[in-house]
């Protein structure tokens, strides 16, 4: 069955590090391929404070153009309300029975996600690849991933992963101050971020 990776985001916007992390655990991990899931209106976060959905989507097809092992999906940006990602999961499920789902983010969601809606929906449509990048101790990790694994049956996997010191925030600040994002997010993205004028505005 094909081992599909998942990221989702607001990708606010897409950047390097969400790339790297792609491949990384393409190669680390086995994965066929990874599906990148811009949120459309996330309840973790005001929308007045990020671009609006269909140009986040955008941004993020333009940046994994060219490698046919990564994929944009609109799955959540076609939804009206609030997007949850266990609803994602359930649809992916639905829409592509033959396929195994990994969900990938960063280690320190693991101490966040009982907070998510419905976790036990999340366990139950995918595995987790967490990514350790050095925020966290291993042992502290490790307990944790115990813990889920015995309240929620979790499938969680450890994955080391460099320690990038970069964030949409961070993009968003350069942008704003007039100060370039060559290198930190791809071309294309930077050049539709001149484009549209994103985040130049104090109200972003």
């Amino acid at each position: 069955m094909p081992k599909i990776g998942i990221m989702g985001g607001t990708f606010n916007p897409v950047h390097m590090g969400h790339l790297a992390l792609a491949q990384w655990a393409l190669e680390e991990e086995g994965l066929d391929q990874v599906w990148f899931i811009p949120t459309g209106c996330s309840y973790m976060k005001r929308e007045q404070d990020i671009v609006p959905k269909w140009d986040r989507y955008q941004m993020t097809s333009l940046a994994v153009a060219g490698n046919d092992r990564l994929r944009c999906l609109d799955v959540e940006v076609r939804r009206e309300g609030r997007t949850y990602s266990y609803e994602t999961l359930e649809l992916l499920r639905e829409e592509y029975p033959e396929d195994n789902f990994y969900f990938i983010f960063g280690a320190d969601c693991l101490f966040a996600i009982e907070t998510w809606r419905n976790p036990q929906r999340i366990f139950d449509g995918c595995s987790v690849i967490a990514a350790v990048r050095g925020e966290t101790s291993r042992e502290e990790m490790e307990r944790k991933i115990e813990e889920l694994k015995d309240r929620y049956g979790a499938d969680i996997i450890l994955m080391p992963f460099m320690n990038l010191e970069l964030s949409s925030t961070h993009v968003r600040e350069l942008v704003k101050g007039g100060r370039s994002v060559r290198y930190l997010v791809p071309e294309a993205v930077a050049a539709y971020i001149e484009e549209k004028g994103f985040y130049r505005d104090e109200d972003e």
